[in-house]
């Protein structure tokens, strides 16, 4: 159960992120990965450890497509109604930078990851879920396709058409 722990806790805050993209929303993307969390303990915590990587992000999967999926309902149905978007802050955002930069640096690294961001949700959803477990989380090839449930010619072409959206959209600023 420890290893288990382990794999959790180093998987959280990437897994967070990549939610986070997804949603544009910090609260839904702590839900969607603590759910995904549980998910794995409950069902497949007596599997091998090199297997939780790719059901781990397989279960994330899951619930960002549907979080989508839920969210496209309900933009219809409130769209009927007079609303607001949720603008808290990222915490991400108010994270002490250890790295001690400049404030000339700080304002560059600031403007290349606003870049970045708005490139990635800029990305159709499988392009951009598939750059973020193969570039972010390491993942190869087959286990991207596991945890995506597609054919693995699709995580490639899907790779590849979002390695070179985000090369012609960032190519100042990386």
């Amino acid at each position: 159960m420890q290893e288990l722990d382990s794999f959790l806790a180093d998987v959280q805050g990437r897994a967070y992120r990549i939610a986070q993209i997804a949603t544009n929303n910090p609260d839904d993307a702590l839900d969607l990965v603590q759910d995904a969390m549980f998910k794995l303990v409950e069902k497949y915590a007596d599997r091998d450890a090199a297997q939780w990587g790719p059901l781990f992000y397989s279960i994330l999967q899951s619930r960002i497509n549907d979080w989508h999926r839920r969210n496209s309902v309900r933009r219809r149905v409130m769209s009927w109604f007079k609303g607001g978007d949720d603008d808290s802050e990222d915490p991400i955002e108010r994270a002490v930078d250890n790295a001690q930069r400049s404030p000339e640096q700080r304002v560059q690294l600031d403007a290349s990851m606003e870049k970045l961001q708005q490139a990635l949700q800029a990305l159709p959803l499988r392009q951009q879920q598939v750059f973020l477990l193969r570039a972010w989380e390491g993942l190869d090839v087959r286990e991207t396709a596991l945890a995506m449930s597609c054919a693995e010619g699709s995580v490639k072409s899907h790779y590849s058409r979002a390695i070179h959206t985000l090369r012609a959209q960032l190519g100042e600023h990386w």
